[in-house]
């Protein structure tokens, strides 16, 4: 990462409350590998350095705008992808135990070999479908679930809030048109065990671009029969 890209980094940082000078030298790696392994496989549209920075690093990071996390909490990333939000969460935060999932084996690869070059023990990629791991040894055993523009509301409502134990929370990252997303969730939250716990709108640094953070609470044990089948919560959403 370039001393422009440092420099970036550390302004979006400081706009998120975040100093994050001890963590420039895992970031500047973890963007060496992501443009090294981009050159081989897809593993993101965004490759411009200004674009990581700020879309993908300080874009995860916002995450921590809600103030739900603690230490000693174990986090479930549904369909990181390369990592995000999970990874930069990781590595600001290594008192959380953060896993990250994806269904694609070469995504799960590259984030596997990020967490072993940034020697990053808080942090563990699985592959699979939150499906299969909602309906096993993982069912409600999380603190919290958190999943980046994976599926419409609905989806990934069923997606996540079954691996979510009682007391805990889903945190979802959309877009300013989530409205309308709400409102055809309601049924699902209320099906799944869950509820809205809030909406927290917010500017990336920088860049300005608006997003929000939806908040889902898991407040009561979601029923057996979800989530359902691998592929089914996106094919049929509940509505």
């Amino acid at each position: 990462m370039s001393p422009e890209g440092s420099r970036l980094l550390l302004q979006a940082g400081e706009a998120l409350g975040l100093d994050l000078r001890p963590h420039l030298d895992r970031f500047a790696r973890f963007y060496s590998l992501l443009v090294a392994a981009n050159r081989r496989i897809n593993l993101t549209a965004i490759r411009d350095e200004r674009g990581v920075v700020l879309k993908h690093f300080a874009d995860s990071l916002s995450c921590l705008r809600y103030p739900g996390f603690s230490d000693g909490m174990t986090v479930v990333d549904v369909g990181t992808g390369a990592g995000f939000p999970g990874l930069p969460l990781a590595i600001v935060r290594p008192g959380i135990r953060f896993e990250l999932l994806d269904a694609t084996q070469k995504k799960v690869r590259f984030v596997q070999e990020v967490i072993r070059e940034l020697a990053l023990p808080n942090a563990e990629a699985r592959w699979g479908r939150a499906e299969e791991l909602g309906r096993g040894v993982k069912r409600e055993t999380y603190h919290a679930a958190l999943s980046r523009a994976v599926a419409s509301l609905p989806v990934v409502a069923e997606l996540t809030l079954p691996l979510v134990r009682v007391g805990g929370f889903v945190l979802l990252q959309k877009g300013p048109e989530v409205e309308q997303e709400l409102v055809q969730a309601q049924r699902a939250l209320e099906e799944l065990g869950g509820r809205l716990g809030g909406v927290i709108p917010f500017q990336l640094p920088i860049s300005g671009e608006t997003r929000r953070l939806v908040v889902l609470e898991k407040v009561a044990p979601t029923p057996p029969r979800y989530p359902r089948r691998a592929g089914l919560p996106a094919r049929n959403p509940l509505s």
